[in-house]
C-alpha cells in the first residue's frame, strides 16, 4: 500500500496540476470511478491506477476485472495520500495517470460526413470540456485546437468532457493558416460562427464536409478564419440577447447540421 506523502509516485501526480510538468512528461490524471472506467472502456493508455479500498465500492469489482485483462498496473493507496494526489475537494479514493495521446492531420481521414471542429483560442476551461463532451455526442470524431486554446489535459477540461477526450481525435498547437491551409486541400466548407453572419436556419448545412469554427469568448476568432473564403453564420435571438455562451452556441451549430444531414 502507498503511505508515503514523500513517495516519489505521489509527488509525480501531484506535480501534473501543472501544464509544464504534462507537456515535459506526456501524462496527466484523470479521476473518479466513472472517469477511470470509462478510459478502460475506451482503451485509453493508463499508465497506471491508484485506489482507496478502504470504502467498499460497488464499481471495484468490474473494474478491477478490466484492469487485470488489460495489463494495467494498479496500487491501493491511503486515502490521505489520494487526497494529496487529487485536484478536487471532495476525491472520490481513485484516479489514474494517463499517458497522452498524440495526433498528426495524416490521422484525419475526411469524408462527405465529416465535420472538422476547430477551437480557436477558447480560454475557459469548462467551455472547452462541455465543447468536446457536445460535439462528440453530435458525431464530430476530429477536433482542431489553435495555439492559444487553453490546455486540454487541464483537470477543469477533463471533469467537464465527461470521457470524450478518449474518443476524439485531437490536434493541438495549429496555427489557423496550417488549419485553413489543410480545409482547403481537403475541400472543406469551412463556417465560423459570427453575430453578422447569415441566419443558421437559412443556411443549408445538408452537404458536407464541413469544418466549423469557434472562436474565442470575448475577442472571436482570428483573422484567418475572418477571410472571404470562410463562411459566417448567425444563430438568431430574440429579445435583444446579443450574445450565447460558446459551449450553447456550438452546440446549436452542430446539431443544426446534424437535423439538416440526419447523420445520428
Amino acid at each position: 500500500m502507498l503511505e508515503s506523502l514523500q513517495n516519489e509516485q505521489v509527488k509525480l501526480v501531484v506535480s501534473l496540476q501543472r501544464r509544464k510538468v504534462r507537456e515535459e512528461t506526456q501524462l496527466y490524471v484523470i479521476e473518479g470511478w466513472r472517469f477511470v472506467e470509462d478510459a478502460v472502456l475506451r482503451n485509453a493508455p493508463i499508465k497506471k491506477v491508484y485506489v482507496s479500498l478502504k470504502r467498499e465500492q460497488p464499481e471495484w469489482q468490474s473494474l478491477f476485472e478490466g484492469l487485470v485483462a488489460r495489463n494495467i498496473p494498479f496500487e491501493e493507496a491511503d486515502e490521505r495520500v489520494l487526497r494529496k494526489m487529487s485536484a478536487t475537494e471532495e476525491p472520490q479514493g481513485i484516479l489514474a495517470v494517463v499517458h497522452q495521446t498524440k495526433y498528426a492531420w495524416s490521422d484525419v481521414h475526411i469524408d462527405k460526413k465529416s465535420v472538422l471542429l476547430i477551437l480557436d483560442g477558447i480560454q475557459d476551461p469548462g467551455n472547452l470540456g462541455t465543447i468536446l463532451r457536445t460535439a462528440l455526442a453530435a458525431g464530430v470524431r476530429y477536433v482542431c485546437l489553435t495555439a492559444g486554446t487553453v490546455d486540454v489535459y487541464n483537470p477543469k477540461v477533463l471533469r467537464s468532457t465527461m470521457g470524450a477526450l478518449f474518443s476524439l481525435v485531437l490536434l493541438s498547437g495549429l496555427s489557423p493558416d496550417d488549419v485553413m491551409n489543410f480545409c482547403q486541400k481537403q475541400g472543406l466548407r469551412v463556417l465560423v460562427g459570427d453575430t453578422e453572419g447569415q441566419s443558421l436556419y437559412r443556411t443549408d448545412l445538408s452537404a458536407g464536409p464541413f469544418a466549423l469554427v469557434v472562436g474565442n469568448e470575448g475577442n472571436g476568432p482570428s483573422l484567418m478564419f475572418r477571410s472571404p473564403d470562410v463562411q459566417r453564420v448567425t444563430i438568431p435571438m430574440a429579445q435583444e440577447v446579443e450574445s450565447l455562451n460558446v459551449g450553447i452556441a456550438t452546440g446549436i451549430l452542430l446539431y443544426d447540421m446534424v437535423r439538416q444531414r440526419d447523420f445520428l
